[in-house]
């Protein structure tokens, strides 16, 4: 048996492989470093993160220019360039923090969900690391890293319960944020998420990617692009705004994306053009986000039920199309509206990135929830299923 002292826990580890526990002694008021490691798509990152919301150091080594000049992301060359980069982007991590692995109290990495080959390298890391160095392991839900990134350094703004939507590459959903690990899925994405949407039609316009350090990507392209846009030009239909489905909460962005494509087709705007380019990215940001507050608005009715009189915190916009300013603008409003605050991390922290994955591993390191080093990467994994995976939540914390 190992006996750490470390913070003042005494983490008792019975045997490599299986959950640890910890004991919590008078010293629980010192503050937690956590290192967080993310390779679930196309960015290989890494972070130190405090339990006082501190970023003691991060490192994000993105492939934008790789990625690009296919279209889109391709799993093969991202996972070998994560290959290349991890090892690179920890040691940069732990320089810039002038920290070893003996002075963190746990690693943190994302277990999915996400690409395979590329959650496999930061799963591989992160447990080898936590081996090794005789550390707590925590797998971190990809999605919760995302709800959770807007409490740090804002706990007493953005309590339990909340309302969160998430709108990212991979994944459009509301949620009503309970808890730690505990979550209810209010809306969901029919068919294409809103990045998905927003990366398609940029490439339906012929908008150059971004190759920025941060910031980076079509999405990003082609919320720059709308800047110099009429949306009223070419206008569109709001998705499911018709009575079979007005009531819904879900999201749908296919048919919207379709449009764009069949109106390239038609020659009815010229993408080489760049003021026609600027009005439809323009037209389609606009009705985006439209979409987005119908929905939302659908959301805080059902939270509201759900939680039968208990009140909202907030609304939390998170991930990557949360950085979004016109988006960020519609739901600003909409908050306000329903008598809440809206709170986004900030732009720099809705894309995918190492600091999300450690917070979300100090808030689950100060509930016990902790993960054996026999753990592998989940591909699909739903939100709501965090909760029946027989953690046990303790009422002690640090």
């Amino acid at each position: 048996m190992h006996i750490l002292r470390q913070v003042g826990q005494i983490r008792q580890i019975k045997q490599i492989g299986q959950t640890r526990h910890f004991a919590q002694t008078s010293r629980h008021s010192q503050v937690l470093r956590v290192l967080g490691l993310e390779s679930s798509c196309d960015d290989t990152a890494a972070a130190i993160v405090t339990s006082s919301g501190e970023i003691l150091s991060e490192t994000n080594r993105h492939q934008h220019a790789i990625h690009s000049q296919h279209g889109g992301i391709v799993p093969g060359l991202a996972a070998n360039h994560h290959l290349m980069n991890m090892p690179l982007v920890v040691h940069e991590t732990l320089k810039a923090a002038g920290l070893q692995i003996s002075d963190l109290d746990a690693i943190a990495v994302t277990r999915g969900p996400g690409l395979p080959a590329s959650l496999a390298v930061c799963m591989s890391a992160g447990k080898t690391l936590a081996a090794v160095h005789e550390k707590p392991l925590i797998g971190v839900h990809h999605m919760e890293a995302h709800a959770l990134m807007a409490r740090m350094g804002a706990e007493d703004k953005v309590q339990f319960p909340y309302l969160c939507l998430l709108i990212s590459g991979g994944h459009t959903l509301t949620l009503v944020v309970h808890d730690i690990n505990e979550y209810t899925m209010i809306g969901t994405t029919r068919d294409d998420s809103i990045g998905e949407a927003f990366d398609k039609v940029a490439r339906e316009l012929q908008i150059p990617w971004i190759d920025a350090q941060i910031g980076g990507g079509a999405g990003p392209a082609l919320e720059q692009c709308a800047l110099a846009g009429d949306p009223t030009r070419f206008p569109l239909p709001v998705p499911m705004d018709k009575a079979d489905s007005a009531g819904s909460p879900d999201f749908s962005f296919s048919g919207l994306k379709t449009r764009i494509k069949r109106m390239r087709e038609q020659a009815l705007f010229d993408p080489l053009c760049a003021q026609d380019q600027a009005d439809v990215a323009a037209a389609f940001q606009m009705t985006a986000a439209k979409h987005l507050r119908k929905k939302t608005v659908l959301a805080f009715r059902r939270a509201r039920e759900l939680l039968q009189g208990q009140p909202l915190s907030c609304l939390v916009a998170s991930g990557g199309v949360a950085s979004n300013l016109a988006v960020r603008q519609v739901l600003a409003g909409l908050a306000a509206k329903e008598g809440v605050e809206l709170v986004c991390p900030p732009p720099s922290l809705c894309t995918d990135n190492g600091v999300m994955i450690a917070w979300a591993g100090i808030e689950r390191l100060r509930r016990g929830l902790l993960d054996p080093y026999t753990i592998d990467f989940i591909q699909r994994w739903p939100l709501e299923d965090l909760k029946q995976m027989g953690y046990t939540k303790r009422t002690s914390s640090f």
